[in-house]
Parts: C-alpha cells; sequence; structure tokens
C-alpha cells in the first residue's frame, strides 16, 4: 500500500491537488497509520474523491468510474467471490462474451490484473475508481445479492396458494394494469417478479427476455443490442410459478407443458401501450419462455430516420413511390427488416390509396392501414389472407414474409397487376433473392418483370460515445478490407473499450442497408438463367453499394469498430 501511496502522491501533487510540503509527509503518516493515502485524504477534506480518481485515470489513460452511479452486473459478479474482490481491491462491472469491465483501486500493480484475468478466464478492461468507493461498491453489491436471494424466499412462501386464486382477477384486469404501479401495489408476489424482469427489460431497451430452466438454476436473459445479457434471477423453485404467471398473461393452456404454445399481450407501461410476444417451448429441466417486447414508442416510420447510407435511401425511396412492383427488404432474422416495412408504408400512407397488410404476427399497429394477422390454426395463411386482400380493392400490399411458392405467386401476379407490394425473404444478400426466387418455383421472367427493388439489411452495433478510442490500423489491412487510397489518408478508426454506461464498448444499433435496382442489364441476366454471382456483378457495374461497404464507412466515421464490420458482413468476391 505504502509504495501505491508514494505513487498517487506523485500524482497528485503534479495535478496540483496536494502541496509539496504535504506529500511525503501524508505518505508516511498514513503508513504509520495503516490507513489509506485515499481515506486520509478524504477524512481531512483535502482531496475530493472524484479529482483523485480523474488524476490516475489521466495519468494511466484509463477511463474514470463512479461507483455510485453503477450497478455491477450480476453475471460479471459471478466471475469472482466477494473475498477475492475483497484481497485484489477490485469490483467486476460488467461482462460480455469474454471482456469483463473491472474497477480497480490500484491500477498500477499489472500482477493484479493478471491474477483477475487467469482466475476469470477473461480479457480484462480495467476502470479507474478508489480503494474507498472500491470497498464501499463490494459491500454493497454482495449484500445486494444475497437480499435478492432472501426476498425471493420470502415471495415463495407468500405466494403459496395464492397463484390459482389471483389468475381469473388478474386475467381480466390485464389491459386495464399499469406495470411500474403494480410492482409496488397489494398483490400476489410472483404478478410483482414477473412485471419487475418486464419493467427492467424495458428500461435497458431489451428486445428480448429468456427465462431458461436448467438443473440447478434459472438463467434470465435480457438481449440488449443484439446480444444476450444475464440478469439478476429468481431461484429454480420459482420457475413454475413465473411459467404459469406469464401463460395467463398471454392467455395460454396454464396445464399443457409438453408441446410448444405461443401467444401475445400488451400492458401499460410508464403511461405508453407496449406489445409483447411470448412463446414457450418444453426444455429437459423445464418450459423455457421468450417474451418478444414490441415497443412502438421506439419504432422509426420515417425512412430518412433510418440512417441509410444517401445512395441506399434514394434507391428505396424511388422504389415506394412506383406505381406498382415488388420491393423486397431480406436479412435474418432481427435485422430491423420489419421496421423498414413499416417506414415503407408509412412512406406512402394517405387518405387516396387503400394499404393491407398481412403479417404473423401484427407488431406494431398503424392508423389507417388495413392489417391482417395470420392464423394458420385458422386456415388464415398468408397465401389465403392475399387471395381474399385482393379482392378488396387494394393498392399497396405488405406481405410480412415469403415463407413457399403459393405465397411467392400470388405477390408476383399483385405486382404484376397494378399493385404495389413490400415484402421480406431468409437471404444473405440482395442479388441472391432473386435466384431464391426462381428456386421457388418462380418463373425466371415473372421474377424480373415484377420486382423494382431488392435490398438486403442488417443491424450494427454502435460504439459508445464515452468510452471508445481512437486507434491506427495497418495501411495493409485498410486496403485488403476494401478500402479506398484517399479514404484511409482522410479517415479515423475507432475500437470499443468497455465502461460501466455501455455494453462491452457498444450502445445501440444502426442499419445498413444494401439495394440493388432491377436495371434492364440485370433483368436480362436473371431471363438467361445468370446466377446470383452474375447478377451481384452486373449490380456491382450500376452502382450498387454492398453490406460490407456501407458497414466499412461507417467503421471509417467513427460510428462501429472495423470487428463489428467483419462479424455481421461477408467477404466480397
Amino acid at each position: 500500500m505504502a509504495k501505491f501511496d508514494k505513487k498517487l502522491a506523485g500524482i497528485l501533487f503534479e495535478s496540483n491537488l496536494l502541496k509539496e510540503d504535504q506529500r511525503d509527509t501524508l505518505v508516511g503518516e498514513a503508513d504509520r497509520n495503516n490507513t489509506s493515502l485515499t481515506e486520509l485524504l478524504l477524512e481531512r477534506g483535502l482531496c475530493v474523491e472524484t479529482d483523485i480518481i480523474a488524476a490516475v485515470a489521466d495519468n494511466l489513460n484509463f477511463h474514470p468510474i463512479n461507483l455510485e452511479k453503477v450497478t455491477p452486473n450480476s453475471m460479471a459478479l459471478d466471475s469472482l467471490t466477494e473475498e477475492q474482490c475483497k484481497i485484489y481491491g477490485v469490483l467486476p462491472i460488467s461482462k460480455v462474451g469474454k471482456v469483463l469491465t473491472l474497477a480497480v483501486a490500484n491500477p498500477f500493480d499489472v500482477l493484479i490484473l493478471d491474477d483477475v484475468k487467469i482466475v476469470t478466464g477473461c480479457e480484462i478492461v480495467p476502470v479507474v475508481s478508489t480503494d474507498v468507493a472500491v470497498k464501499k461498491a463490494i459491500k454493497a453489491a454482495f449484500a445486494q445479492e444475497v437480499d435478492t436471494e432472501g426476498q425471493m424466499d420470502e415471495l415463495l412462501a407468500a405466494n403459496e396458494g395464492v397463484d390459482g386464486a389471483l389468475e381469473l382477477k388478474d386475467n381480466s384486469e390485464l389491459d386495464e394494469m399499469d406495470l411500474s404501479e403494480d410492482i409496488s401495489s397489494e398483490g400476489s408476489p410472483i404478478v410483482k417478479m414477473v412485471n419487475l424482469l418486464i419493467l427492467q427489460a424495458i428500461d435497458k431497451k431489451s428486445s428480448d427476455i429468456h427465462i431458461e430452466p436448467f438443473e440447478k438454476r434459472l438463467r434470465v436473459r435480457f438481449r440488449v443490442d443484439g446480444a444476450c445479457q444475464e440478469t439478476v434471477a429468481p431461484p429454480k423453485r420459482l420457475h413454475p410459478a413465473i411459467v404459469s404467471r406469464i401463460k395467463i398473461m398471454a392467455s395460454l393452456d396454464i396445464a399443457e407443458r409438453r408441446i410448444p404454445q405461443d401467444g401475445k399481450f400488451q400492458m401499460r407501461v410508464k403511461g405508453r401501450q407496449v406489445d409483447f410476444r411470448t412463446s414457450v417451448l418444453p426444455m429437459v429441466h423445464g418450459e423455457k419462455v421468450c417474451i418478444r417486447i414490441l415497443d412502438s414508442s421506439g419504432l422509426a416510420l420515417s425512412l430518412e430516420s433510418l440512417g441509410f447510407e444517401p445512395e441506399a435511401l434514394g434507391d428505396f425511396k424511388w422504389a415506394v413511390k412506383q406505381p406498382y412492383g415488388m420491393a423486397l427488404v431480406t436479412g435474418p432474422t432481427g435485422s430491423g427488416k420489419s421496421t423498414t416495412l413499416y417506414s415503407a408504408v408509412k412512406e406512402v400512407l394517405c387518405v387516396e390509396d387503400n394499404i393491407t397488410t398481412v403479417e404473423d404476427p401484427v407488431e406494431y399497429q398503424l392508423d389507417g392501414v388495413n392489417q391482417v394477422p395470420v392464423s394458420d390454426k385458422r386456415g388464415l395463411t398468408f397465401a389465403a389472407a392475399l387471395r381474399s386482400i385482393l379482392r378488396q380493392d387494394p393498392d399497396t400490399v405488405m406481405i410480412g414474409e415469403i415463407r413457399d411458392k403459393e405465397t411467392a405467386e400470388i405477390a408476383v401476379k399483385a405486382a404484376l397487376t397494378g399493385h404495389l407490394v413490400f415484402s421480406t425473404l431468409h437471404t444473405n444478400d440482395a442479388p441472391s433473392t432473386i435466384t431464391r426466387l426462381v428456386d421457388m418455383g418462380i418463373d425466371p421472367f415473372m421474377v424480373s418483370s415484377s420486382v423494382v427493388l431488392v435490398s438486403a439489411q442488417r443491424l450494427l452495433r454502435r460504439l459508445c460515445k464515452e468510452c471508445k478510442e481512437k486507434f491506427d490500423p495497418p495501411r495493409e489491412r485498410l486496403m485488403e478490407l476494401g478500402y479506398k487510397e484517399d479514404e484511409i489518408e482522410g479517415g479515423t478508426w475507432f475500437q470499443a473499450k468497455g465502461c460501466g454506461r455501455c455494453n462491452g464498448g457498444y450502445k445501440g444499433r444502426f442499419a445498413i442497408l444494401e439495394t440493388m435496382r432491377m436495371f434492364e442489364d440485370v433483368r436480362r441476366i436473371v431471363i438467361d438463367g445468370g446466377s446470383a454471382l452474375d447478377i451481384r456483378g452486373k449490380a456491382l457495374e450500376k452502382g450498387m453499394v454492398t453490406l460490407r461497404r456501407c458497414a466499412l464507412l461507417n467503421s471509417m466515421r467513427g460510428i462501429t469498430s472495423i470487428e463489428e464490420v467483419l462479424s455481421m458482413t461477408q467477404d466480397e468476391i
């Protein structure tokens, strides 16, 4: 400790926080009193804790952290025991994959960081605090873990015999219930627990909640910015009651535990209506629950607000203004296709046009749009709904997804008979979408005549503005990735660092779009039976900006990292 105090005193002196005559005197006094220099300075009011942290962080070029404003992640806390944290003078803050953000009281001792790296098996991202703040935060963090377990036991005892009595009442009043108010109200502890989980997920801007049973424990994870994060979970013995409550909310059969079930419900959260889709799946150790959160308050309904490249935005706006034809948005699940389609519908929405959608399920309700929910159980498939819609005098039709040949044929015929059709497909890029339709059994001539635009979309994580750090990649590597000479000269690149305010260096996501217009040259290749590579080559000649190119441009602007570009986009041939 004396060695650290001496180093700290020197830094504080250089930062004009200590006078020269105080430096050695205070270090010696702290050593004699068996206390730390930080404790002595704070006790006598000679320094402010935030100033000490800032001075050390600036000296080491580390990020500072205010532990009073940060709640450590439960998955991070599982990395070290309370005793280990006290011995090393550290506190795990967040954990994403194999990267652990660690608040450190003595950042000069590299051996501590090496030991923690070995014990946890993680790469360590240190952030600077003081020994006083770290000790206080360790006590609070692990006390909270104990309290949470104790509260769960109390909830279990209080819940005995109550769940069934509340079933009808809760189900009948579901639409009128305000989630944030119900947490603190009198009632079933299980109801409060489920509502609290949902509220926490919404506050973290999660897209999904996963409740997963294992042999000896229950795991709860929130999907934030495309990555799952573990949070505090109830004891395993509460799992059946939690699943029953969620089934009641989603109007599912609580007695059926052998087959998958899907449902939905709505709740009012902090004054706004939020939709939820629920999926229950039987597993080895119980039923796994996934709740998809559909919060329309975060839905962007303007094409400009999606952040596409100017060329892609221009192509897409041109397509939605066509009097007829088919515009397709492709990509994997969770790539933002539905949001883009809703934005396209909003772009053409007017009193003069009759707009109808077929969705499975209806994710967001749009005023002025006729929305049809698909129900396979009732025989209302995409194809059946489309046939009926075409007899309803539509101008614009949005199809949630083209899944089979029958749906594809009806969509193509609708596009050829004067309707504007928007839909999605699961393909990797824009050119391969054309060959996918042909593989489904659609005649190449029909495909080339009906499709006006194909686009492929991805969501990339956005670098945290608070902690991203500048770096200079090797010029040769940038050339390999596809950057041009002038871009390398004027570009600035950043990489993820990680802090208490983000998720491993990332915070939020944004969309990139690859658009391919069906120019006459492209149509000719399709009719002649050309491959996806042939179509791609001609589209590139016509100026198509690929997904990789869009991602590289955003990396050069400091919006995302090169690592994220490589993980989310394919190499260009």
